[in-house]
């Protein structure tokens, strides 16, 4: 099974949803067998659970983590990951400099959506494609597509108001669910009703 590692600061605000959130939409997608989703923080809080404002936000949009635990990062979870999904730029840059082996398969959301979405599946695709949709997002990262340093974070909303954490919710939505398209292509038509014959 391929995995995805979303990783943030702390573990307990961003991360938290975004890893809900994809969890979700892969398991709509692909079913329970699909791809394993899991979160840390560079600086995790271990232990810990996500802050109640991030529980909120995020079931005011469908989902629960409302288990969540916080957990550090190390260097064997990127190891096993096949993603290294990160909420800012300096968490990519962070698992570069402790983890070199990793640094081709580390994205923030924002950056991995858009390389992506230069070529995207012109139809569905399995949950083990994603290994090399990574390469390839790698590969074009390294020629210079999909970059914009001026949006490439999802910003931090530790010690600000719910409203702050709503719209992260919203944010984290909208682009994960850009990367799920970009990365696995559009998702397979319900088949058409059949009229019973009177």
């Amino acid at each position: 099974m391929t995995s995805i590692l979303v990783l943030c600061t702390g573990n307990v605000c961003r991360s938290p949803i975004a890893e809900g959130m994809l969890r979700d939409a892969l398991q709509r997608r692909f079913g329970s067998q699909g791809v394993s989703v899991a979160s840390a923080g560079t600086a995790g809080w271990e232990g810990s659970g996500a802050m109640p404002e991030s529980v909120q936000a995020a079931a005011e949009r469908g989902v629960d983590i409302g288990g969540h635990v916080a957990q550090r990062l190390t260097p064997g979870m990127l190891q096993r990951s096949d993603l290294v999904l990160c909420m800012a730029g300096e968490h990519r840059d962070h698992v570069g400099a402790v983890f070199p082996e990793a640094a081709a398969r580390a994205f923030t959301l924002k950056e991995l959506a858009r390389l992506t979405e230069e070529e995207p599946p012109d139809h569905p695709q399995g949950p083990d494609v994603l290994v090399e949709r990574v390469r390839a997002a790698d590969a074009a990262r390294r020629a210079g597509s999909g970059g914009n340093p001026h949006d490439e974070d999802v910003a931090d909303p530790l010690g600000m108001s719910l409203e702050s954490y709503r719209a992260i919710a919203w944010e984290l939505e909208v682009w994960i669910e850009r990367l799920v398209r970009g990365v696995f292509g559009p998702s397979e038509a319900p088949a058409p009703a059949v009229a019973e014959e009177a």
